[in-house]
């Protein structure tokens, strides 16, 4: 399995000071990782009157200032009736319409292909442990079964 601290560089090999990892949703959650310091900050999903609070986001990149972004590419969910998908198309717009006007450059990413690359497969409780093992000091920020967000977006 490739390290998953490999030292990230941009395209002009230049290292990143701070990665922004999103996993969309109401229950998603935005991690930036410091790869210079191996230090991982995340928060639960910025929510306002049941769906993404953009001021709030803008104000979390705003404070961490990520280089580049990481958001987990999604898309409409079998079975999920249409008032559902509906919203939760408005958060993963809100969530790149903010890094965008924010002027962060976003890279969209299927989960199936960044989990394959980490060894992972589609159980979330995978993601949670993996990250407990690579930021054991943070482990508080996994803690908790529901924090399976917060490890996708880390």
């Amino acid at each position: 399995m490739p390290d998953p601290k490999s030292e990230p560089a941009a395209a002009d090999g230049r290292e990143y000071r701070c990665i922004m990892g999103v996993d969309p949703g109401l229950t998603g959650a935005v991690a930036f990782y410091f790869p210079g310091a191996d230090v991982v900050s995340v928060r639960d999903m910025p929510v306002a009157a049941g769906s993404v609070d953009g001021a709030s986001l803008t104000a979390i990149i705003q404070q961490m200032a990520p280089e580049v972004a990481i958001v987990e590419l999604v898309g409409a969910m079998p079975g999920q009736g249409v008032s559902s998908t509906f919203k939760f198309g408005c958060g993963f717009g809100i969530v790149q319409g903010v890094i965008t006007a924010r002027g962060v450059p976003m890279h969209l990413v299927a989960a199936s292909r960044w989990k394959r690359a980490l060894g992972l497969d589609a159980d979330k409780e995978k993601a949670r442990a993996l990250a407990l093992r690579l930021w054991p000091a943070r482990a508080e920020l996994f803690a908790r079964k529901k924090d399976h967000g917060r490890a996708e977006a880390a």
